[in-house]
């Protein structure tokens, strides 16, 4: 089994080997809208939710990047991606899946074996920020990266990436 340390030390890792610039801020768990205002409220970068979704049948998995002040509608979602009813992933598909536990979930479990095949979904909205908040596979720990280094990353593992405005 992975620590929490080994995990964000393989993000940190893919991170660095890429040229992506970052910064990084330790805190308590993070794993309400709640806890995101107190320890982000002074970090200089957009924060963001990303939700891990499944379809009906269970064999397409999304992960949807969104700004934390976001709502987003799953019927209307379902819609745009062209797919059967979207609901949230079990722990255990996220573990399979992303190698991640609920309240970590960020773009970078796509370093996981068992990521290949998500879909990832941006909002549009997001196309013109600076910097962007993102766990580093735990939540106990922030990463900020650029938007356009995001892009660099998500290239760098090759899961189709669509942005919708949600």
């Amino acid at each position: 089994m992975v620590t929490m340390d080994e995990l964000a030390g393989l993000v940190f890792h893919a991170l660095q080997a890429l040229g992506i610039a970052h910064d990084r801020y330790e805190h308590p768990p993070v794993f309400t809208t709640e806890d995101v205002e107190r320890y982000w409220r002074d970090i200089p970068a957009t924060p963001v939710k990303n939700l891990f979704l499944r379809n009906k049948k269970g064999d397409r998995h999304y992960l949807v990047i969104v700004g934390v002040d976001k709502r987003v509608d799953l019927q209307q979602l379902v819609k745009l991606v062209g797919d059967d009813r979207l609901s949230f992933g079990s722990a255990d598909r996220l573990m399979t899946t992303l190698g991640l536990t609920p309240g970590s979930v960020s773009p970078f479990g796509l370093l996981h074996r068992g990521s290949r095949d998500v879909r990832v979904i941006i909002d549009a909205d997001l196309r013109g920020t600076a910097r962007l908040i993102f766990h580093p596979n735990v939540n106990t720990a922030s990463v900020t990266i650029s938007f356009a280094d995001l892009e660099k990353f998500l290239a760098s593992r090759g899961n189709a990436v669509r942005f919708l405005s949600l």
